[in-house]
């Protein structure tokens, strides 16, 4: 006599709304697309009102680009991609469901406010954000004992008070340019990322460039960080040009000299190497036109739009699809549209280099070139990844 089996039906998919949706599984889910959503609406924005197309909206001025390009599309990928991290590095539960959804939510209200809102409330809100997030990247840092870990949540609330001091100073509560905070947080964030980069770039490279010796060297590393620091340290001190300029070469040269070791030369057949290697690169350039911005030969937003457009949204993008390929359970291989995507993003880096220190008749028009470039990039991310983003794993595994 056969037994009949009876299966349970397949559970209906979770709503959107509800913390059991896929896009709640991990913290790179819900931050990667609102990062990317946000990046292709915000530039176009700006350049509409730069460009005098919007007249009488007094919120979209370039304290808010500055801002919401770094505390609000950076902030949002940096996030996303350390709750996934601290995960793997630790073991333990990262922030997800109804948990992740709020600190989602917050961000997305912060992105609002700073639109809409009256100042205060907009500060408010908005500051609210970075130690909400950087909580549970220490509480499990701290309870697994990953003490090398423990700089990244400081470094989150470091960037949240420099963004008590933007908006101190946007509103006139404190003697200081809203544009010195900003900088201070886009080199905060270079600190990040070369660190990180220090981490995963050597051990990217030997495994998916065959015949690389790509080799991480800790003198090595230690000398281009703490050149790099006390280069980052002058500039927000005001040194004088005759001592930061210095510094800044040596931080040029020992990042370039880092980046030497991990074989970029090796990765030119493999478009999910060669992005992030591209991307460092701009690191040193950066530093390089920081010193020429010390000694008053070039202006200070030519090397902070190659540390930002070049390095940083290089680097995003880069991680934004290889964390999210794997972590979805899919191939670490780049098809069209993601080297579409990396070179849209490096062209628009050298259009708005061009727009800071090329000829002042041209600077209109390379600032539209690098916005175009930046839009699609990110609106292809946001279209191509969405479905991976909103939808449970491939092979069926948690995350």
């Amino acid at each position: 006599m056969s037994l009949l089996t009876i299966e349970e039906p397949d559970a209906k998919p979770a709503a959107l709304w509800q913390a059991g949706h896929a896009i709640w599984r991990l913290g790179f889910r819900p931050f990667y697309l609102l990062a990317a959503v946000f990046a292709a609406l915000a530039v176009p924005l700006w350049l509409a009102q730069y460009l005098g197309f919007l007249h009488g909206w007094s919120h979209v001025g370039l304290g808010w680009h500055m801002h919401e390009m770094v505390f609000g599309m950076a902030i949002a990928v940096i996030v996303g991609f350390l709750f996934t991290a601290a995960g793997n590095w630790t073991g333990l539960a990262t922030p997800a469901g109804g948990h992740l959804a709020a600190l989602a939510g917050l961000w997305l209200a912060g992105r609002v406010a700073m639109l809409l809102a009256p100042a205060p409330l907009a500060a408010a809100v908005d500051i609210a954000f970075l130690p909400l997030a950087a909580w549970p990247l220490y509480r499990v840092m701290k309870q697994s004992g990953n003490k090398r870990n423990l700089f990244l949540p400081a470094l989150l609330l470091l960037l949240s008070v420099v963004n008590g001091l933007y908006h101190a100073a946007a509103m006139g509560l404190v003697a200081l340019s809203p544009t010195a905070p900003i900088q201070a947080a886009i080199l905060l964030i270079v600190v990040i990322e070369s660190v990180i980069g220090g981490r995963v770039l050597p051990m990217f490279t030997r495994n998916g460039a065959p015949g690389s010796d790509a080799v991480s060297s800790p003198k090595r590393d230690k000398a281009a960080l703490i050149l790099m620091v006390a280069a980052i340290l002058a500039w927000v001190c005001g040194a004088p040009g005759a001592l930061a300029a210095p510094l800044a070469l040596g931080a040029a040269a020992t990042s370039l000299y880092r980046l030497a070791g991990w074989n970029p030369q090796r990765t030119l057949r493999v478009p999910l190497l060669w992005i992030l290697h591209l991307s460092y690169a701009w690191i040193p350039l950066g530093f390089l036109l920081l010193a020429g911005a010390e000694l008053n030969l070039l202006p200070a937003s030519a090397a902070f739009h190659a540390l930002t457009v070049g390095s940083m949204a290089g680097l995003i993008i880069g991680m934004m699809t290889r964390t999210t390929l794997g972590h979805t359970g899919r191939p670490l291989k780049a098809g069209r549209a993601e080297v579409v995507m990396f070179y849209l993003i490096q062209m628009g880096a050298l259009a708005r280099l061009l727009a800071a220190i090329g000829p002042q008749g041209l600077r209109d028009a390379m600032l539209v070139n690098a916005g175009l470039c930046w839009t699609l990039a990110f609106a292809l991310y946001a279209i191509s990844y969405a479905p991976y983003l909103s939808r449970p794993r491939v092979d069926g595994r948690a995350g």
